[in-house]
């Protein structure tokens, strides 16, 4: 799954919610999804019901978050966590780790910092900046 579309995207949250409520064998990447769903039990009602949110909008001008785009953050950032990459991400999460005492919420401070560095690049046209995501990571509770 590595440019899912938006549809693609949901349907595996949908699937995965699914097959962990009916008890099915769930792959590495849906096991992964699912601690980031158990992690947020106000999505799940939301995953109950894919033919209502499959195509919702969210637009962030209404102050909707996109729960979509949240839990797909968390797994980018995991998988970051996993391979250390961009290298150094790991020690700046263990420090802010150190500093909340709570891996969920170390885990959105770093989701902040990448929601910045996309928006930049974005804003930008230009590649992703590790510098940026060190930057704000670096800036984080000090």
């Amino acid at each position: 799954m590595f440019n899912p579309s938006r549809e693609q995207a949901r349907q595996f949250f949908f699937d995965t919610w699914r097959k962990y409520r009916q008890h099915e064998m769930l792959s590495p990447m849906e096991d992964m999804a699912l601690e980031v769903i158990l992690l947020h039990p106000e999505y799940h009602a939301l995953l109950d019901d894919p033919e209502r949110y499959q195509d919702k909008d969210y637009l962030p001008e209404m102050g909707n978050t996109n729960p979509f785009l949240h839990m797909s953050m968390h797994i980018a950032i995991k998988e970051q966590l996993s391979i250390d990459q961009p290298f150094g991400i790991r020690k700046r999460f263990e420090r802010l780790l150190k500093l909340t005492h709570d891996e969920h919420a170390a885990m959105h401070e770093v989701m902040e910092c990448l929601a910045e560095m996309i928006w930049q690049a974005q804003r930008n046209q230009s590649a992703f900046d590790a510098s940026v995501y060190f930057e704000c990571l670096d800036q984080r509770g000090n």
